[in-house]
């Protein structure tokens, strides 16, 4: 009788990391949270910082919890891999943590070497960067968001002693990981691709670039602080497997497989775009197959939302990052649209407001969500305004959700929200009101990113979603109806993204050791099957407005376009009359 193989996914998300343990057919049997600190400047809203240090301590205690739950052994895990998001950390040339807070501690070793996602320091660097007119911008969208990693590591050669910026090594995080667990410093071509500057279709490296933004000690150390050696699609063996002091970390065999990481967003991707879909009750019978991803757009939701697709060919989309080549599968394309505010924005709409102490209230009286109470709230006003919906019902209530800039189509982190439509209310009424139309600017502007993707040439027909968004089934229900495309939820909505770090740990063991005899041409393919049979099926939600809310959304959503250009048109008259 044969040994069961199971997989260990690892994802280190925007507050904490998870490991799952999965077995070949995508059953998760153990999983285990645990969550991670985030340092804030209270004098500079823009600073988010984290710790290698912490994440590494968090994942081996959740993997040895895994295993202890679920009772398996350390030699019946085959493989390992990693998800994380996309946020800079430092190290020193051994590997130690390098500090990246601005002050006298400032590129000595410690704890706090993180520059989060979320980061929005780098602001005059990025602005340098996107005056360059560099071909690597094409593959941004042409806008560079000062979110990826080199206007963060030009930050800190600006304000780091040159001794201190010249000993640094430089990781997106999910390579930061598999170098912790391996001891090779093997970059993955989602990282280096998608943050990072590395053009694969240009040669990799653009020395020209480099040297023209003031990074041009990189170009003259062949980038060894960026990762000179060989970049691995995803999933890809990296070293030798789990390093010694990595396995008795993480309570697992020295040598395990790991797998090239992705960010967080593309293992969203990896764990739903492959799945087969209930509809009413009924799972189809047909597997889609490779191709067919070009058509699944996958919409991976929490703290942010970031949006995915792949194509045969590169498309390029004003304001959509992308295109890139080859960061999941060799020889195909991808693009990323994104939010940076979505869950954090409906927690913050939600508790800054004046009734937020009487929503908890009634939260704990009736023992549930405040979610369910908002919408309990919300239906209560439809039946009293005889209201058809709830469009209908915060039909003169406008609000423009970018509290946090806009990412995508628009690529420009100056922007900021604006509601119309405000009443002398502060009660739960008003709160339930603009509850509803915060999910209805998410929805919109999900809309404005996909339209933006099909009219440059992809061909979107559905969103495949994951993260803690997809439970809220009104949320849902609003995209299908507003994007007017069917909405497939995960059979899990938390597990989506450990699983698709899961599938890495899977192809890296299937891959290890037969490197040469699968051709880069078959490793898509290969890796496709891995998802298509480790991919739960789904549950389908189809639009379903009627006409009176399809008019309502058109007005929305012209409205919505209407905000985008009036917030520009002010912010250019102000401009011009301060001067």
């Amino acid at each position: 009788m044969s040994q069961p193989a199971y997989y260990i996914g690892v994802d280190v998300g925007t507050g904490s990391v998870r490991a799952g343990l999965v077995k070949t057919d995508g059953t998760i049997v153990a999983s285990f949270t645990e969550d991670t600190t985030t340092w804030r400047d209270q004098e500079d809203h823009r600073i988010f910082e984290q710790s290698t240090n912490e994440i590494w301590a968090g994942m081996c205690k959740a993997i040895k919890a895994c295993l202890k739950e679920a009772k398996v052994q350390p030699s019946e895990v085959k493989g390992i891999g990693f998800d994380a998001t996309c946020s800079l950390a430092v190290a020193d040339q051994n590997g130690e943590p390098v500090v990246v807070t601005k002050g006298d501690q400032l590129g000595q070793n410690g704890d706090r070497n993180i520059i989060l996602w979320a980061d929005h320091r780098a602001e005059r660097e990025a602005e340098l960067i996107n005056s360059t007119g560099s071909a690597v911008l094409d593959y941004v969208g042409g806008t560079m968001s000062l979110e990826m990693e080199i206007p963060k590591t030009l930050w800190l050669k600006r304000n780091m002693k040159p001794e201190l910026f010249k000993r640094s090594q430089f990781f997106d995080l999910p390579d930061f990981l598999t170098y912790r667990a391996t001891g090779y410093n093997r970059r993955s071509c989602c990282s280096v691709a998608c943050k990072c500057s590395y053009v694969p279709t240009k040669g990799g490296w653009q020395p020209d670039f480099f040297k023209k933004i003031g990074l041009e000690e990189f170009v003259e150390n062949e980038f060894s602080q960026l990762g000179k050696e060989e970049v691995l699609t995803a999933g890809m063996p990296v070293g030798n497997g789990l390093s010694k002091k990595a396995a008795e970390e993480t309570g697992l065999l020295e040598g395990t497989p790991v797998g090239s990481g992705v960010i967080d967003a593309y293992a969203g991707w990896l764990g739903t775009v492959a799945a087969r879909y209930n509809v009413q009750g009924k799972l189809s019978d047909v597997i889609p197959s490779l191709d067919e991803s070009r058509h699944r757009l996958a919409a991976v939701a929490g703290t942010s939302t970031c949006h995915i697709v792949q194509s045969p060919e590169g498309v390029f989309v004003n304001g959509v990052w992308g295109p890139y080549k080859d960061v999941v599968f060799p020889g195909w394309w991808m693009n990323e649209g994104g939010q940076s505010s979505t869950g954090q924005l409906i927690d913050f709409m939600i508790t800054t407001h004046p009734a937020y102490p009487r929503l908890k209230e009634l939260a704990q009286q009736r023992n549930t969500n405040i979610h369910e109470v908002l919408h309990d709230e919300l239906e209560r006003l439809r039946v009293e305004k005889k209201a058809e919906n709830l469009t209908e019902l915060t039909k003169d209530l406008h609000f423009y959700p970018d509290l946090h800039g806009n990412r995508s189509p628009l690529a420009d982190p100056r922007m900021t929200g604006s509601i119309v439509g405000l009443q002398l209310d502060s009660g739960l009424n008003d709160l339930a009101r603009k509850f509803n139309v915060t999910l209805e600017a998410i929805a919109l502007q999900t809309r404005h990113i996909v339209d933006q993707m099909n009219a440059k040439g992809h061909s979107i027909r559905s969103i495949y979603m994951s993260g803690g968004q997809a439970k809220n089934i009104m949320l849902m229900q609003l995209f299908a109806d507003t994007c007017n495309m069917p909405v497939v939820l995960p059979q899990s909505s938390g597990a989506a993204v450990v699983l698709g770090a899961a599938m890495l740990g899977r192809f890296a063991a299937e891959a290890q050791g037969n490197e040469a005899k699968l051709a880069k041409e078959k490793r898509g393919q290969a890796l496709w099957e891995i998802m298509v049979e480790m991919t739960p099926p789904g549950t389908m939600v189809e639009p379903a407005a009627s006409l009176k809310e399809k008019k309502l959304l058109e007005a929305k959503y012209k409205i919505f376009l209407e905000a985008i250009d009036i917030q520009r048109r002010w912010r250019k008259e102000v401009e011009e009359a301060a001067r």
